[in-house]
């Protein structure tokens, strides 16, 4: 086993390992697509390690701007989780990855008992996008998805903050307003979000967190309180994944944990593939 940084000439071939893990490599694909393998401390820029056996890449780990740990590593996972943490200088504050992987890699870099703000294990999903399963109510029109008006942003950033003090954990403060404000922004700016509207009402926000030409991945789905149990969220997302596969993209998948989440993706298709896992740390280590 040898590993060693991986920089800008590894990139192809990069890409074509990840390829053979492409649903639980969104991240990884999708950042180093975007930002390159140099790593200057930037937006989506890391640290790649890769572990190589006789010459041939079988694992890697990137640690990421933000502190997050990216694991796709089926061999050499303690060996590129350290080696990406001690080269970049920076602490952790997460993991994302396969759920084994993930697990593996905190036990590596020991901080296994850092208290966590966020420690999950999530049901990945899958679907071909030729399988999409369209709502009678998108169908008919009774329910419309476009992409946000600027008029619409404020609410839409209330709405994300929602889904990250639910979903992740988050303490409602000004500083994650600001964060769930950026990472919203981005998706908008770059065409990646969506709203359902009933009778002319916002009721569902549907997003890309990670997106390739062949593939999309869906994060940040949400539903107001108010709005929920009349099957919006299915609705957003479908309307999204055509937009997906009108540019191209033939393949969806996502991860979560929440039942009600559950039933509205299985009833456009989504089918389970595998776990995910993601920890958020308590405290940057």
């Amino acid at each position: 086993m040898e590993q060693r940084r991986l920089g800008s000439n590894d990139a192809a071939l990069l890409e074509a390992f990840l390829s053979q893990h492409r649903d639980s490599s969104m991240f990884l694909r999708s950042n180093a697509q975007r930002a390159g393998l140099e790593d200057h401390g930037q937006h989506l820029q890391a640290t790649y390690v890769g572990a190589f056996r006789a010459g041939v890449l079988v694992g890697v780990a990137a640690h990421c701007w933000n502190g997050m740990l990216l694991v796709q590593a089926p061999d050499g996972l303690p060996e590129v989780a350290r080696g990406a943490v001690r080269l970049s200088q920076r602490g952790v504050i997460g993991f994302s990855g396969p759920l084994d992987q993930v697990e593996a890699a905190r036990t590596a870099l020991g901080l296994d008992q850092v208290p966590a703000q966020l420690e999950e294990s999530e049901t990945l999903f899958g679907l071909e996008l030729s399988q999409l399963i369209v709502p009678e109510a998108l169908r008919s029109g009774q329910v419309q998805v476009r992409p946000p008006l600027a008029s619409e942003r404020e609410l839409l950033i209330d709405w994300r903050l929602g889904f990250d003090v639910e979903s992740l954990g988050v303490t409602p403060s000004e500083s994650a307003r600001k964060r769930s404000t950026e990472y919203l922004n981005v998706q908008i700016d770059e065409h990646n979000a969506w709203v359902a509207l009933a009778d002319g009402i916002p009721v569902s926000l549907s997003a890309f967190n990670a997106v390739l030409p062949d593939i999309v991945q869906l994060g940040g789905i949400y539903t107001p309180p108010e709005q929920r149990g009349r099957g919006y969220a299915k609705v957003s997302v479908a309307g999204s994944l055509l937009v997906a596969a009108q540019r191209g993209a033939t393949r969806a998948v996502l991860f979560t944990k929440n039942p009600s989440a559950v039933r509205s993706y299985e009833a456009v298709g989504f089918r389970r593939i595998g776990d995910y896992g993601l920890v958020l740390l308590a405290r940057p280590t």
